[in-house]
Parts: C-alpha cells; sequence; structure tokens
C-alpha cells in the first residue's frame, strides 16, 4: 500500500495511490493520524485506511507535475509540532559508502592501503551486524540530522546555507516510525529519502561529521505501509538545466548492506528518549553512493533525483545555494 499527504492551501488530504490516481481518505487529515489510531488500536494500519478509501479521486500525473491546485507534502509530519519528529541516520551501512568515506578521510593517495576509523566500523558491522533473530549485534554509527523542521517533501528545495561548504545528495530509503502511548516503537512504513548534506566539510576532517548532516533534507513522494526491503534497486540523477551531469544506478535493503533492519532499529530505539510517546522519527538507513565521489560540484538550481523500485513515483528536489555574503554572526544575548 502507498499513501500520500496532499495540500491545496485551504485543506490536506491523505490519498492511497491507484495510479494514475489518488482515492482520498475520508475522516483523516495526516498519516500521523492514521498511524495513532492503528498504534493506539491494535488495529492494522493498511485496513484502516482502506476502509477509509472513499473519498474524491483525483488526477496523480496533475498533482505530480505541479499543475494541480493540490501539491504533495512530505508523506509524514506532525502538523504544528515539527520538534516532536526526530531525524536521524545510520551510517557505513553499504560497502559503496564505506568506499567512499574511506577515500574521503584519507589524506593522499599513498595512504591508499591505510584502514581509518570508518572502514574499521563498517568491516564491525560486517562482522557482527546481523545477529540471529532476538540477540542484539553491533552498534551501527547514528547520527543525527534535526528535528521536523529540516524534512522538506517532494519538488522543495534543499539549501546550502550560507556557512556551509557544499552540498549533495544522499540516495536512501528512510524508515517512519511512531512511538505508542506506552513508549513501543512501531513502524508505518518505508519512504524513498534523500539524506542531503555537507560533504566538503566532512571531507575536511572526519569529527565535522555530526556537523555535516545538519541539513535540510527530504522524503516522499509516498510511503509504502509493509514494503519489502530485501533487495532495492534505484537511480540517483543530478541534472543542470537540461543536461543530466550525473546518473548512477543503486541498491539497499537488506542483502547490501551489513546491518540488518532490525539491528538498526534496535540501535535507535534502544536510547529511552527515543520512545517518548506520540513522537514520530524519520531514519535514514544509508546510501549506496554519492555524487560527491565522483567529483560532482552541486550549482543552484540543480534538480536531485532519487528513485526505487516499488517505491513509487522519483523524489525530486531543486539545490538552493544561499550566497556566502548572508553569512552573519549569530550573537547570544545574556538574561542576567
Amino acid at each position: 500500500m502507498h499513501l500520500v499527504q496532499i495540500r491545496n492551501g485551504r485543506e490536506r488530504r491523505v490519498a492511497l495511490v491507484e495510479e494514475p490516481h489518488l482515492r482520498c481518505l475520508v475522516d483523516v487529515s495526516s498519516v500521523y493520524e492514521l498511524a495513532q489510531r492503528s498504534a493506539n488500536s491494535g488495529s492494522k494500519l493498511s485496513e484502516q485506511a482502506f476502509a477509509l478509501a472513499t473519498g474524491e479521486e483525483l488526477d496523480y500525473n496533475s498533482i505530480y507535475a505541479c499543475t494541480s491546485e493540490w501539491y504533495l507534502l512530505a508523506p509524514i509530519d506532525l502538523p504544528g509540532m515539527p520538534s516532536r519528529v526526530v531525524v536521524s541516520g545510520t551510517g557505513l551501512t553499504h560497502v559503496g559508502s564505506a568506499k567512499q568515506r574511506q577515500e574521503m578521510h584519507l589524506a593522499d593517495a599513498a595512504k591508499a592501503e591505510a584502514t581509518t576509523d570508518s572502514m574499521r566500523m563498517f568491516q564491525w558491522g560486517v562482522e557482527g551486524g546481523r545477529p540471529a533473530e532476538g540477540e542484539i549485534g553491533i552498534a551501527p554509527e547514528w547520527f543525527y540530522k534535526g528535528t521536523g523542521a529540516v524534512l522538506r517533501g517532494p519538488f522543495e528545495s534543499l539549501s546550502v546555507p550560507a556557512y556551509a561548504e557544499d552540498g549533495g545528495e544522499e540516495a536512501e530509503i528512510a524508515g517512519i516510525y511512531i512511538i505508542g502511548e506506552d513508549g513501543t516503537p512501531y513502524r508505518i512504513g518505508l519512504t524513498v529519502g534523500n539524506e542531503f548534506s555537507d560533504h566538503r566539510f566532512e571531507k575536511r576532517n572526519y569529527l565535522n561529521l555530526a556537523g555535516s548532516k545538519l541539513r535540510t533534507c527530504s522524503i516522499g513522494p509516498e510511503i509504502v505501509i509493509g514494503a519489502e526491503f530485501r533487495a532495492v534497486a534505484g537511480e540517483v540523477t543530478i541534472t543542470r538545466g537540461s543536461e543530466k551531469i550525473w546518473s548512477k544506478q543503486v541498491v539497499t535493503g537488506e542483502e547490501n548492506m551489513c546491518h540488518s533492519l532490525a539491528n538498526m532499529e534496535h540501535h535507535h530505539f534502544k536510547f529511552e528518549g527515543h520512545r517518548q510517546p506520540g513522537d514520530v522519527h524519520v531514519h535514514y538507513f544509508g546510501a549506496d553512493s554519492l555524487s560527491f565521489g565522483a567529483g560532482i560540484v552541486m550549482e543552484d538550481g540543480d534538480w536531485m533525483q532519487v528513485q526505487y523500485e516499488g517505491f513509487g513515483r522519483a523524489l525530486r528536489n531543486r539545490i538552493r545555494v544561499i550566497p556566502k555574503e548572508e553569512n552573519r554572526l549569530i550573537a547570544v544575548y545574556p538574561l542576567a
């Protein structure tokens, strides 16, 4: 089952994807509301959605083409309370990403045989990231991206701030979760994601990783309920004007990763602070490859597109580079 969230300025809807149409759900205006009902009642979200899918039919093509009064939102949000959405991710989960991180953190080609901390962590994942059912494996790399304020939907711009050194795509799948009234985490579904980061800043020193992740990012258009995550093929493309400047076939899913989904979820939700009733979590599972590794430098107006088989229509976002002249000192004023 694929769901989207849409808005027309006056009202919002949750809709079931029935290509090439959308079927609106009645009596619910957000995926969050639908998930809350499911988590608190013990009923299946998919069954609830099907039962409510009796509303108006809309043309998905015109909405996706941005020619309709309706437009696509990120497929999860917490209306009016973005601070209760935790956006985070797990890195060094794919062979490709580990190799690129290794090269990024080496000073020169003469050290090609050296082993960085990144490669060591990846190897630990290979050795202990897929534990037997019911057992706890080794913790993966984990990072924080921000609250729901950093989330962008399809066709919205992802910003390279004036203080940043760069900005580049990370084509991923993200898990969407809600915490039940008793603190139990529930997976709502999976969605396509672009975990946009500042790779040039990170390359300067690997200790900059935390700061490089504090950027806007995107998910959508569709959240897939009950998605298969064994082996997922996709493609990421960068265009500049009418020219495709970079494109690559990518893979994700548990068969292409050194950590199982269950292990990544355990190590995220083991923290008590990540199990606060009513909170939403968006967690990126890592990228297979980056255009940064191919020497691509993003420019203002470039478009990034991420698409994975079985996850619906492509996620498209434009790059917005904020001029360096707008970088300003942030002064803190004492209340003494």
